[in-house]
């Protein structure tokens, strides 16, 4: 959900459940012929209180399973006032935030990730308030909810963006996308767009929007799929969003789903990057498994009224759907336990009408004997073993349905878990399924991960049979049991969960690794299984050299997506395991998780995430928490709180010298950060269009950075002509790595037809060491291992300005692992040196006096002034004052800057 609220409370609300990413688009035509003028009249005169969603942009890029998303939306206060606006996104609850930043009055407040402990620490004022410092945190059924408010500033804009990731998961025989659109007021610019690439092709793929007439949907939801590419793309003028031709309220109200599913004509669906592998099992053609099913249900009174008669609705259609060759009975617990037959019948007609009987006639206990009730139905299943030996083939499952905390019997939970454990003893799977709040849904979610089940909450509403019935349709057809998937033991480093108790038709089995950099060029996958009457095997064999070709084909998408996927199934599998056990085996593997949701940048319940720079009116820093699946749901929270960042504003520093500022950028001016004098040295180099300067080269590693110059033609004669960075060139041989930066594209390995990506997306790429992340319209990070950091910032041309086109400006973030021998423009100051400053003088301009400085040993003319640094802000930088040394830097770098020529970018 995107929220923009005035100060009155009158919401301006656009509610988004998805898997998403963003692309910026076009503006958008009117469907009713209006000019753009009139198009932003009206815009502005839906406006509650002045406040109004200019733009509201969804986009999602799915690549084999696992999406990246990022969701925009730009508020604009028309009013002659500062007016408060709430930005509310819901995400799946299995989704890790990676980032999130917002841009008012031109200054970006990007979020820091960090361990929850140093995030107390640093912000404990928030903590010992009360309060949640910025975000208030709320869970509905699937969706969790953060929501962060702020003063937007008269007659200005505010711009939000929310990047999140996550796998998604296959269920009956698809992969859904869940959109909730809900603005209550018509949005100049919104879109939906979906754009999907699946290595083994696509089979289907549809979209819905359930809140427009057939005839509109089918206008304004565009859908293709070919091969391996599919896209959707919703994107409804104003006319087309307004429920009436003269009405300012909108149709956009529901649900807008994509669904769609791969080609599985072959078995083996197994992907290799960058020495980490996911696998993706989904067998078709399988014959169905018998079952064998015993459903424990609670009866206690807490039970009584809707919840019983629901529970009593699901088992009614439940049982209609159960097979001849299926076997069943009921398990009922409440103050006692009572069985319907005691041992599995076959769900022959007659046996399935008297079961129905049963069930409309049971009535309820009091107390609740949670742990007879499972123990009656383990005992039942384990005695098809002696009595039944013929059903030892079939596919047994327990199902237990609960609302409350044992309170009969054996009540301590500890215990329970022990009791069946030990009765199940690994043997078939337990499904724990809690209803309503009340339920202790940590203790059935540690039950069911300890037998192989899984749990779920099942929502008091009105829809409580169909969730049921819906749970159930996942099991219903067991296709094999005993599954394990086998990949070379000397060739993987790490593994997520390979061995699952039964595998269910329309679903899916991932498992992702990491692999030893041995370079055997292929990598195999063997799976074994029980079926119908026979063994299932299969091995699967990849050649990294053709996947990388096949991964090629998608052109933006995320290099590292395979190591993200692995990253992802991993801290989820470690943060469920933890839930298991105590003391120093549970704080390893938190520490396991901790380390891993750093070092992928995850919003994980052991990280939060903060807003760099902002604070609300009382001092306080905006945090993000990821809430737990015992968080309370919306409606049980009370009031909410709001929290009012006000101070949009970057935190003042208490130096002129903003922290390691060396880099170049504009014309270009090179700034020099010596800390050991908390002062900076700036120069200008003066050459033609198309020279190539080398930044920096360590000959030890052989990585360089070089840049090449692009002109500005002077607007008076006798000015020197302007000249910027348009293109810039990093290599680093011992791995074979090249990037090439302009204003428009970013090339990895250009030399090798590397992929192509633009400054509209939001990437991470990974190869042998070197990461390298693009922020979208803002920078790109190179991140050399047990090397440096650097930071390519991206200068966008806006009307008004003095330069023609755009360019590209360069920054120094981390250097004190390059060798000593590093050199280059900049390359040469990344060790100590130092300088004395003397006579300082009236200069020609009296802003600007002169003094005599003594560098490397030199005795040099320099003047006092001011550069920018843009690697926070590329539009409007922060000024820098510094020592200006003139005639191209000469007597403070090494030799004549013509030394620094080379013929190559690379």
């Amino acid at each position: 959900m995107i929220d923009a609220m005035g100060l009155r409370g009158l919401p301006l609300c656009v509610y988004l459940v998805s898997l998403l990413a963003l692309q910026a688009m076009p503006a958008l035509a009117s469907a009713t012929g209006r000019s753009k003028s009139s198009e932003k009249r009206q815009a502005v005169d839906t406006a509650v209180d002045g406040v109004f969603i200019r733009s509201l942009k969804v986009n999602c890029k799915v690549t084999s399973r696992f999406a990246h998303y990022v969701v925009t939306s730009q508020v604009v206060n028309t009013a002659s006032e500062a007016r408060e606006v709430a930005f509310d996104v819901e995400i799946p609850k299995t989704a890790f935030i990676s980032d999130f930043a917002i841009t008012a009055d031109g200054n970006a407040f990007i979020g820091d990730i960090k361990d929850k402990v140093t995030a107390w620490k640093q912000y404990r004022k928030a903590a010992i308030s009360g309060e949640n410092a910025g975000l208030v945190r709320a869970s509905g059924r699937t969706m969790e909810k953060f929501t962060i408010h702020l003063n937007v500033n008269p007659h200005s804009k505010v711009t939000f963006q929310l990047t999140y990731e996550e796998v998604l998961k296959r269920s009956l025989m698809q992969y859904e996308i869940v959109i909730k659109v809900k603005p209550k007021q018509l949005v100049h610019h919104f879109e939906i767009d979906v754009d999907i690439f699946e290595p083994q092709g696509i089979s289907k793929l549809d979209a819905q929007a359930s809140f427009l007439p057939k005839e509109l949907a089918a206008q304004t939801i565009k859908k293709s799929f070919s091969g391996k590419k599919g896209h959707v793309l919703f994107r409804p003028t104003v006319g087309q969003q307004q429920s009436c031709p003269t009405c300012s309220t909108s149709l956009l109200n529901g649900d807008f789903k994509v669904t769609y599913d791969v080609s599985r004509e072959e078995i083996c669906d197994l992907l290799v990057a960058n020495n980490h592998f996911a696998h993706f099992f989904a067998p078709q053609n399988l014959t169905n498994m018998n079952k064998n099913v015993v459903f424990v249900i609670d009866i206690s009174g807490s039970m009584r009224g809707q919840k019983v008669k629901q529970t009593k609705e699901a088992l009614l259609q439940i049982l209609g759907d159960m097979q001849p060759g299926d076997y069943f009975d009921l398990v009922l617990f409440g103050s006692r336990v009572q069985s319907w037959r005691g041992a599995l019948v076959q769900a022959s007609e007659a046996n399935l009408q008297a079961a129905r009987d049963f069930v409309r006639g049971f009535s309820l206990d009091e107390a609740t004997n949670l742990n007879g009730g499972l123990l009656r139905g383990i005992e039942i299943l384990n005695k098809v073993q002696e009595s039944l030996p013929e059903l030892s083939n079939h596919a047994s499952i327990l199902i237990m349905l609960t609302d409350g905390d044992p309170t009969e019997g054996v009540t301590d939970r500890s215990q329970i878990l022990k009791n069946v454990r030990s009765a199940i003893w690994g043997r078939f799977p337990l499904y724990n399924l809690g209803f309503g709040h009340n339920v202790d849904f940590n203790f059935l979610e540690v039950m069911s991960m300890e037998n192989n089940g899984r749990a779920q909450r099942i929502y008091e509403d009105r829809d409580a049979a169909q969730q049921l019935q819906g749970f159930y349709s996942q099991v219903a057809k067991p296709l094999l049991v005993d599954v394990e998937l086998q990949y070379p033991q000397d060739a993987v480093l790490a593994l997520t969960q390979h061995r699952h108790k039964q595998y269910y038709e329309g679903s899916e089995i991932v498992v992702a690794g990491r692999i030893a950099d041995n370079k055997q060029g292929s990598f195999k996958a063997d799976v074994k299984a029980h079926g119908v009457g026979q063994e299932f095997r299969t091995t699967c064999l990849v050649d990294e050299e053709e996947m990388k070709k096949l991964l090629r084909e998608r052109g933006h998408m995320l290099e590292n997506h395979v190591e993200r996927l692995w990253a992802y199934l991993t801290i989820q599998e470690l943060l469920a395991k933890r839930m298991k056990v105590d003391g120093e085996e549970r704080a390893n593997l938190s520490s396991q998780a901790l380390k891993m949701s750093l070092a992928y940048q995850f919003v994980t319940p052991l990280t939060s995430m903060s807003i760099r720079g902002m604070t609300d009116q009382d001092g306080l820093k905006p945090t993000i928490d990821k809430p737990s699946e015992d968080s309370p749901p919306m409606e049980m929270l009370g009031p909410r709180r709001t929290f009012v960042l006000s101070a949009l504003q970057p935190s003042p520093t208490h130096s002129s010298i903003p922290d390691q500022v060396t880099g170049v950028d504009t014309d270009p001016h090179f700034i020099i950060h010596v800390p050991q004098k908390e002062d900076a040295l700036c120069f200008n180099i003066n050459e033609e269009p198309g020279v190539i300067l080398s930044l920096v080269q360590d000959p030890n590693t052989g990585f360089s950075v070089n840049g090449q110059l692009i002109g500005n033609k002077a607007r008076n004669s006798g000015q020197q002509e302007g000249t910027y960075f348009g293109r810039l060139g990093i290599k680093n041989p011992a791995t074979d790595f090249q990037l090439e930066v302009t204003p428009k594209n970013i090339t990895l390995n250009p030399g090798s037809g590397g992929p192509v990506f633009s400054w509209r997306d939001q990437a991470a790429l990974r190869q042998d060491g070197v990461v390298v992340t693009i922020n979208k319209k803002r920078n790109l990070v190179v991140s050399v291992e047990d090397g440096a950091t650097f930071e390519v910032v991206l200068h966008r041309v806006w009307k008004g300005s003095s330069i023609p086109q755009d360019f590209l400006g360069f920054y120094v973030l981390d250097s004190h692992r390059m060798s000593a021998r590093t050199h280059g423009l900049l390359g040469q100051f990344f060790h100590p040196f130092g300088f004395e400053v003397s006579d300082i003088r009236p200069g020609s301009d009296p802003a600007k006096p002169d003094a005599t400085m003594v560098v490397k040993n030199r005795r040099l003319t320099v003047t006092r002034g001011l550069q920018k640094d843009y690697s926070k802000d590329p539009r409007h930088g922060a000024e820098v004052s510094c020592w200006f040394i003139h005639n191209n830097g000469a007597g403070l770098i090494d030799g004549t800057h013509t030394d620094y020529i080379v013929s190559d970018i690379f």
